[in-house]
């Protein structure tokens, strides 16, 4: 995990009974040693606490534009960062990115990201195989997006197939093969 070293991921999280992965995905970031800032989604907070993911990358997590009185900047964010990964990736999210919707933070900063986006979809099988869901994974990756591919094994729903997000240790791999 040494190519990770000194690097800066943003890590975005979707509304996923995934997101409890990303906690995880958190630690394995710092312990790399490379800095971490994450943007969650409005359902995301359902799954996963800020407070938790925060308490973890370090630093305050980004959730909408305006908070309060202070704007986030999500093109600063987007500059910022030497990868964005988004994990897990929500059928919504996914086709949203996919068609250049921009309603949330999350979508605003992948829409101004210089940088490359990985992303892990997290969902259940039929979502998964869904025509649409496919179109938009093969439109993604034409925009140069990579996709981290999904796991086979039990599902939220209790079906067994594709559609699981990958786990906190794969990506990291992927990371590191990437900044190789």
């Amino acid at each position: 995990m040494e190519n990770l070293k000194g690097k800066k991921i943003l890590l975005g999280v979707c509304g996923s009974i995934a997101a409890y992965k990303a906690a995880v995905l958190v630690r394995h970031i710092i312990k790399a040693g490379a800095e971490v800032k994450v943007i969650t989604t409005a359902s995301a907070s359902d799954f996963i606490t800020p407070l938790t993911l925060a308490t973890l990358s370090k630093n305050p997590v980004y959730a909408d534009i305006k908070d309060g009185a202070d704007w986030h900047n999500h093109v600063e964010l987007g500059l910022w960062a030497d990868v964005m990964v988004i994990a897990p990736a929500s059928a919504n999210t996914i086709g949203k990115m996919a068609n250049g919707l921009c309603d949330n933070l999350l979508l605003a900063t992948y829409l101004s990201a210089k940088c490359r986006v990985l992303y892990a979809p997290a969902m259940d099988l039929d979502m998964w195989r869904h025509p649409s869901t496919q179109r938009n994974i093969q439109l993604l990756q034409t925009y140069g997006n990579q996709l981290i591919p999904v796991a086979y094994g039990e599902l939220a729903s209790g079906l067994v197939g594709d559609g699981r997000m990958a786990e906190p240790e794969a990506i990291i791999e992927i990371l590191n093969e990437f900044f190789r």
